[in-house]
């Protein structure tokens, strides 16, 4: 699972690893207490690029905003120095880089829509030329941004000797004579008259501009490409290929393949939207590029399952190449079971060898030479199912939580209500599973597994309510805050630390 099948096999061979002690690192825009939060301040995309040096978050306003690694850079301390620090605390820090409205709020006036700023997701692209770039998106338009940082120019000298200024250059005018005008229109003080003439040798104050770059830099942000009018429907997913020239795009109903270099033209890979729209029984609803073959996709469904599909079989991909999902359990069908069991996320190991899907109860683990069944599930909303028809009523039945895995495969982790979010070992025999809140004290609400075996994973802790210390919540979610929901979240790409968000604040983790 960590990157190969010896290390697999060494992994089994010495037991599961120890469970992580997560403790808080940094927190973003913190909230005041009794602070109202702002609609478009709330984050809508979280993710690491590939060297775990850079993050960026998305907002509902359309805004991007990047936050660089700061640990990791050499501070000009001696030998001596470095070799007494104690390298057992350091742990990844960010600070804030920079910021860029990425998109505005539109409107189609043909299909008289309003088409909202939010952002659904970014995704890093490959660096290059000591420039970064990604991509971002909301419901309808992907855009490519380019982020350099630009030496600032500035003029090093004035035209004129300050110290002896323009008025004392020689000149014929009259002092009392009216204001003259020179031909831009702008009065003429302190300029020469029109009869000036220059002194035998010339004027020694006379200086002219010199323009020189100084060492001030500044971040900017240009948009290079924008990739529109492609999508039908609702924008779920883009996703990039391991060869750095392609990135997909996916919607409740197509998936489109493009080349980053060609924004007027896109290739339609997958197409399930049938003859008689009365006939739709299912919907994509996430799409993820193979990390390392990049003629291999695989896109979920509203129906709980996952396809993996090869694009060399054919340019339309109309037939996948495996199917995974799991076989209903007879008798427990009811008015929910599609709901519930729509995925809302997938994402591939650093790997490739396994897939990890959410659905509003569980996270399952897929291994994409095993198409017979999960590898894995850990119920995370099981707790929850006495109320879905509250949820239902709610709306709270259709909210999309995301998942991500550790850098060696070793765990996974996944969002919950009341601001909380849960880990997961995936060792052969590992017992893991943490519950954190996203708070400066994450273990606030942690409470010790019971020795019930009978119970499930996610009714393993009890939640209480905000303020109270009291562990008397109910198990049925009675004490669950609904309002307060940890969607997005996103996992270091080499090291234990996760950054989540909570409404508009950023939370970061490690262990």
């Amino acid at each position: 699972m960590n990157g190969g099948d010896d290390a697999a096999s060494s992994a089994a061979t010495s037991g599961p690893p120890p469970s992580l002690d997560w403790r808080f690192s940094q927190v973003f825009g913190e909230r005041t207490a009794g602070e109202e939060v702002q609609e478009v301040d709330i984050i809508s995309a979280i993710e690491f690029d590939k060297s775990g040096d850079h993050l960026a978050t998305g907002d509902r306003g359309g805004r991007v905003v990047l936050f660089e690694r700061t640990d990791t850079k050499d501070h000009g301390g001696s030998r001596r120095d470095l070799e007494e620090t104690d390298y057992t605390v350091r742990h990844p820090e960010f600070r804030y880089k920079t910021e860029f409205q990425s998109h505005e709020p539109e409107f189609d006036y043909l299909k008289s829509l309003e088409i909202e700023e939010k952002i659904n997701k970014i995704r890093w692209c490959q660096p290059a030329n000591g420039a970064l770039f990604l991509l971002s998106t909301n419901d309808k338009t992907i855009k490519y941004w380019k982020v350099q940082e630009k030496k600032i120019k500035k003029i090093s000298e004035m035209n004129i000797d300050p110290s002896s200024g323009v008025s004392s250059l020689p000149s014929s005018s009259n002092t009392n004579s009216p204001t003259r005008v020179v031909a831009n229109g702008l009065p003429a003080h302190g300029y020469p008259s029109n009869d000036f003439s220059f002194p035998p040798g010339g004027i020694p104050s006379l200086r002219l501009p010199v323009v020189v770059t100084s060492q001030e830099t500044s971040l900017v942000a240009r948009c290079r490409r924008v990739y529109a009018h492609a999508h039908d429907y609702h924008i779920n997913s883009i996703s990039n290929s391991s060869d750095g020239e392609t990135f997909i795009s996916a919607d409740d109903l197509r998936v489109n393949l493009w080349n980053l270099e060609i924004s007027n033209q896109s290739f339609n890979i997958v197409d399930v939207k049938p003859t008689n729209m009365e006939d739709l029984t299912e919907v994509i609803t996430s799409a993820e590029f193979h990390p390392i073959h990049c003629n291999m996709l695989a896109y979920s469904s509203s129906k709980g399952s996952i396809r993996l599909i090869d694009m060399r079989q054919s340019a339309l991909c109309d037939s996948h190449t495996k199917l995974f999902e799991e076989p209903e359990a007879p008798g427990s069908r009811s008015f929910f079971t599609e709901i519930i069991a729509s995925i809302s996320d997938i994402k591939f190991s650093k790997d490739g060898r396994y897939i990890l899907s959410r659905d509003y109860m569980t996270l399952k683990l897929w291994d994409i030479n095993m198409d017979s069944g999960p590898v894995a599930s850990y119920q995370v909303h099981e707790h929850l199912r006495p109320r879905l028809c509250d949820l239902y009523e709610n709306d709270s039945i259709f909210d999309k939580f995301e998942c991500c895995l550790s850098g060696d495969g070793l765990r996974v982790a996944t969002g919950s209500y009341s601001n909380l979010f849960r880990v997961f070992g995936t060792s052969p025999g590992s017992t893991e599973a943490a519950t954190l809140e996203a708070s400066k004290n994450p273990m606030r609400r942690q409470i010790q597994t019971p020795a019930r075996p009978a119970r499930t994973l996610g009714s393993m802790t009890r939640v209480v309510r905000r303020g109270s210390e009291s562990p008397g919540a109910e198990a049925n979610g009675n004490a669950y805050d609904f309002t307060t929901k940890l969607l997005h979240m996103a996992w270091h790409p080499t090291e234990n630390s996760i950054a989540c968000a909570a409404a508009n604040s950023l939370y970061m983790y490690y262990a």
